[in-house]
């Protein structure tokens, strides 16, 4: 290896230092990962655990749940002690709403594909936040930094992901195109969807289960250029859900299965003692 590469892989490890650092950071934060301690789907009017407040679906088609209160329950919704009912936009609203039950416990209201809403519960003093230790990760591998191919398929076309608590059904997500790479003789044909500006790629492979989570993980990539996509396996991150049992992640699709092992990125969320966290 010249020295010019040598400095090159010292600058994109360091690179990735600071990116898992930040991850740290985010998922310990009073929003993160490891805060989530109910997601509560509302079809009736209800009581939701832990938090105050009598919640209700709004008329279809709008966004939000409504919520009934006092002034003792302390509630807050866009800052608005909540004194009799209130709307809380959800997250699909160009202007969502933001809930504060107390010091450190706030909420958001998503949706779901069907038009359904859940309250989502954070508790900045979590379980899990007050057990965590950190990530365990591979060290950084400049072998699993792949240039693919990227092609477009007009319109996008849909795959089919399960979800962990879906009982086996699929949603149906957009894949605006085709990423394809050959390693070590083998050709490999990806299917990442759309995740805001970004493609999010839900994979596994054989680490899965033995040195990494057993759900799999995700990897973020820029959008293609120029016809090509770059696969940076060492910032493949952990799914919510091995922080927090209230996320419902997606699965990996049988192509994104990998036979080989990815010796690249997040292994596991660990306890201040080491074990895992879940």
């Amino acid at each position: 290896m010249t020295s010019t590469s040598t400095a090159s892989t010292a600058s994109a490890a360091t690179a990735v230092e600071k990116f898992r650092a930040r991850r740290l950071e985010t998922v310990a934060g009073p929003q993160g990962n490891l805060a989530l301690v109910n997601t509560q789907w509302i079809d009736s009017e209800q009581t939701i655990y832990g938090v105050a407040g009598v919640w209700a679906p709004l008329p279809a088609g709008e966004s939000g749940l409504r919520v009934k209160a006092t002034a003792a329950d302390g509630i807050l919704v866009d800052g608005v002690l909540v004194d009799g009912e209130a709307i809380v936009r959800g997250k699909d609203a160009d202007a969502p709403g933001a809930i504060v039950f107390s010091e450190t416990v706030t909420g958001y209201v998503i949706a779901s594909e069907q038009g359904n809403y859940a309250l989502r519960v954070w508790d900045a003093r979590s379980e899990g936040i007050e057990d965590f230790g950190g990530i365990d990760a591979f060290d950084y591998d400049p072998d699993w930094v792949i240039t693919a191919s990227f092609t477009e398929v007009a319109g996008g076309t849909t795959v089919g992901f399960e979800h962990l608590k879906d009982n086996g059904a699929t949603r149906d997500l957009v894949v605006p195109g085709e990423i394809t790479f050959t390693r070590d003789g083998i050709d490999y044909s990806l299917a990442a969807f759309k995740s805001g500006n970004a493609l999010q790629l839900v994979f596994a492979d054989a680490t899965n289960g033995d040195t990494s989570y057993s759900v799999g993980r995700f990897l973020f990539v820029a959008p293609p250029k120029d016809g090509t996509i770059t696969l940076d396996f060492n910032r493949a991150i952990l799914p919510p859900c091995a922080f927090s049992y209230n996320f419902n992640c997606p699965l990996p699709p049988k192509q994104n299965r990998f036979a080989v092992a990815v010796n690249a990125g997040e292994k596991n969320a660990l306890k201040k003692d080491g074990s895992l966290l879940h």
